[in-house]
């Protein structure tokens, strides 16, 4: 859908939005991945952490859960084909409980 870059918070690494019912990437996704990585790699000490949320529309939490998961999967599946290393993220599904923001998103933000 659209890819949101950090603000000027140097723990933020953006925000990814999603259709509702998809985990389908963008080219301006992976742009934005690509930016991510590239911070990955100048900077080997950071992890990434994914918050990774979606909308409720049938009324079961759990499926929303399932989307969140695959959603996060996606764009840690792209950054490894980057090269990044599996053990420098973090995945958090939250499925429905997406507080603040949109709902279907990921939030991504570094941790040192």
């Amino acid at each position: 859908m659209a890819a949101t870059p950090g603000t000027s918070d140097s723990s933020s690494g953006g925000r990814i939005l999603f259709e509702p019912g998809s985990a389908m990437l963008s080219d301006d996704d992976k742009t934005l991945l690509d930016q991510v990585a590239q911070k990955l790699e100048q900077e080997q000490d950071l992890r990434l952490q994914l918050l990774a949320y979606a909308s409720d529309a049938e009324g079961n939490s759990s499926d929303a859960r399932r989307l969140s998961l695959s959603r996060a999967l996606a764009i840690r599946a792209y950054l490894i084909d980057k090269g990044i290393r599996t053990a420098r993220f973090i995945v958090r599904a939250q499925g429905d409980r997406y507080g603040e923001g949109p709902a279907d998103r990921v939030d991504l933000s570094y941790q040192n």
